[in-house]
């Protein structure tokens, strides 16, 4: 790698890190090491100081050790990779016993008294071993990597060839058996595709997956009807067509994954994207920032043309999000979409041919807008997600054409008919997304990055395990996926709105403040879900979520309350009235997450149950946000006013600064401990494949 992940070159382990699990686990090893090598040479040691060193020394060692032990279990089961992993662990442990060595500094009571070499006394030692150290660990992680890789290619090899077996399937009978096992394999794909896609460090690589994955998720439940369509009509050409195309779409989806991950040379990375205005202003601003030498007045020319430019851009903005809201509201009612369903029932070709003209003119205009919000997305990932929609678009609306004329020719067909449901539906949810993508673009322009970090605070196992012996943790399938997917993007965008009140109040510290940010980061983690993304894997990990995130929400009723003690009359009223609601909410999750459930049919309503109360819950604290926002400004004005000299002077004595001695403190002593390790390699799902 070019650097280290804390920005020390004295740490090069010339290796490239891609991932973020990778980078997120080595920052606290060389935070522990700098630590160490940075102590300041005093000539007297404190009792404090020597055991903070001690107890580093001694953490860093016991983790490394236990680290090893799991790198070595890897190299046990991937001959492939046992001689690089075994030399990498045997490096880590043995620079590991160095530092413990080199930390052992005594009883406080008899400081270097012995003549040992030390810390204090070798710094040029603890340096090569702290080289060595990073080094070696950073190598087990990316051979550890490897594997992750491994196991995404091999799942999308299974993949390929049960489809292979279903697009040549001549009975139902084998149809049904062969697509119940690639819906088990499709859902393994989702979960390992996207845990590598919350872990890539580069956004455009992320979101050309999550394109892909999108397609893939998409595509699933359109190629169950749209077979189960042809094996019923073998003769209707339409119907082929219809089935060939999504088959199509669904090998270019996988291969783009794969090249992805592989970073192959043949990766639409390096496919020639249509140029945009966002990225034609933002090269050619930055050339004028590198220009070297020009007169006053060629300087003054080339800002006044940045300025033009930027204006340019905002009107350009405000023209591209205005008409795709304009669309977008226009085809909330899917006019076209009704009329070609009742026309395909009634078998009316005629009408069909003329509903189908209509919808194509739609499409033309969506996929236009597309192109026009691409220039303005303000981001490569949103451009890329700009040309993610305007192909689905341009995909979607021929095959459902076809369905419906499949349809009109087999009227009474009722496969037929729920193949053409499921394509509408499809192009509703991509309207979905395209209303998310506006918002997200908005919120690039305004400033506000929409990024949001996963919940990383997931319960342990016993802590919430009133349901852990009798329910069983269980994954949702394509369809159950597909079903949930337009309540999940409701949690989204509840989310994403929750994070932009928090944005504008000035007391970022505030309690309702970080409350409602850990519960704006549960429901996006909780919306993953629905996706078969993130952190929560099985419906027992939603469950137990659910669990933390009403007890979250009813910490939260208790700083409401306490605010609210400090108002008075009707503003009062305003805040109790909500807080009740969400205290009734909390308690209707905590409920619900908590009550046990058997069969696949019962597990899949408790989800959705969940889901829509976490969505309720969201809706409320979305609306208290900015009405306490408004009165914490207002009383914060008013206790300004009537501030008093002796309350400045009592500040001023609190905020003294009391200097602590020693330049280690035990509270940073876990930074890599053994935890961090075992949940790093849990997360890189490392061992998954037994």
């Amino acid at each position: 790698m070019a650097s280290s992940p804390c920005g020390n070159s004295n740490f090069d382990s010339g290796l490239e890190i891609k991932t973020r699990s990778v980078e997120q686990t080595l920052i606290p090893l060389v935070s522990q090491i700098t630590t160490l090598i940075n102590h300041k040479d005093r000539p007297k040691k404190s009792e404090r100081t020597l055991a903070a060193i001690h107890r580093v020394g001694q953490a860093v060692s016991v983790a490394v050790g236990r680290f090893v032990t799991v790198g070595e279990a890897i190299a046990s089961e991937n001959q492939e990779l046992k001689d690089e992993m075994g030399q990498a662990c045997f490096e880590a442990r043995r620079a590991g016993d160095a530092i413990a060595q080199l930390t052992d500094v005594g009883s406080a009571m008899q400081p270097q008294t012995d003549g040992r070499v030390t810390v204090f006394s070798d710094r040029t030692g603890m340096v090569k071993a702290a080289r060595l150290l990073l080094s070696s660990v950073t190598k087990v992680l990316v051979l550890a990597d490897r594997i992750v890789i491994k196991q995404i290619i091999t799942s999308r090899n299974k993949v390929l060839v049960t489809l292979d077996k279903l697009e040549r399937v001549s009975t139902f009978q084998e149809f049904v058996q062969i697509f119940s096992q690639f819906g088990n394999e499709m859902v393994e794909f989702a979960h390992l595709t996207g845990d590598r896609q919350n872990d890539l460090k580069d956004e455009k690589k992320k979101a050309r997956m999550a394109a892909a994955r999108a397609v893939l998720e998409k595509c699933t439940m359109m190629l169950l009807t749209a077979s189960k369509t042809c094996l019923r009509h073998p003769d209707c050409e339409s119907a082929r067509i219809n089935k060939d195309a999504v088959f199509h779409r669904m090998r270019c989806a996988l291969e783009q994954v794969i090249e992805i991950v592989t970073e192959a040379r043949s990766c639409g990375e390096n496919k020639v994207f249509p140029t945009s205005i966002y990225n034609t202003i933002k090269d050619f601003k930055q050339q004028s920032v590198l220009a070297k030498e020009g007169t006053e007045e060629l300087e003054v020319a080339i800002l006044k043309t940045c300025q033009s430019i930027s204006d340019l851009r905002r009107e350009l903005h405000k023209v591209a999000v205005g008409r795709a809201s304009d669309l977008l509201k226009a085809h909330a009612e899917h006019l076209p979409l009704r009329a070609l369903k009742a026309a395909g029932a009634e078998g009316n070709l005629e009408a069909v041919a003329e509903y189908s003209r209509t919808l194509t003119e739609q499409k033309e205009q969506l996929v236009e807008t597309c192109r026009l919000l691409c220039h303005v997305s303000g981001t490569e990932p949103l451009e890329i997600t700009c040309i993610h929609a305007e192909e689905t678009f341009h995909v979607i609306g021929p095959q459902i054409i076809s369905a419906a004329q499949t349809l009109a020719l087999h009227p009474s067909s009722k496969i037929a008919k729920e193949n053409l449901e499921v394509f509408c539906e499809a192009w509703d949810s991509q309207l979905c997304d395209m209303a998310l993508l506006l918002k997200e673009i908005n919120d690039v322009f305004e400033g506000r990055r929409g990024d949001k970090r996963p919940y990383l605070s997931l319960p342990r196992p016993g802590k919430h395990s009133a349901n852990l012996k009798t329910a069983k943790a269980v994954k949702l399938d394509a369809e159950e996926q597909t079903s949930m997917a337009k309540l999940g993007l409701e949690l989204r965008l509840l989310s994403s709105d929750v994070d932009s009140e928090v944005e504008k109040w000035e007391e970022q510290e505030h309690d309702i403040v970080r409350q409602s940010q850990s519960l704006a980061s549960m429901a996006y983690n909780m919306y993953l879900f629905t996706r078969g993304e993130g952190l929560l894997k099985t419906t027992l990990d939603l469950f137990h979520q659910a669990e933390v995130l009403s007890e979250e929400g009813l910490q939260l009723c208790s700083s409401l309350r306490k605010f609210s003690s400090q108002l008075v009359d009707e503003e009062k009223s305003v805040v109790i009235t909500e807080m009740e609601k969400l205290v009734a909410l909390c308690q209707q999750l905590q409920m619900g997450a908590k009550t046990p459930v058997q069969g696949k049919t019962a597990t899949f309503q408790k989800v959705d149950s969940n889901i829509q109360t976490t969505r309720n819950i969201m809706t409320v604290v979305f609306s208290l946000l900015p009405v306490c926002n408004k009165l914490i400004k207002k009383y914060k004005s008013e206790r300004t006013s009537l501030s008093s000299l002796q309350d400045w002077g009592d500040r001023q004595d609190a905020s003294t600064p009391v200097k602590e001695e020693g330049a280690l403190s035990s509270k940073n002593t876990n930074g890599f401990g053994v935890k961090s390790l075992e949940q790093h390699m849990a997360g890189l799902n490392l061992l998954e494949s037994k």
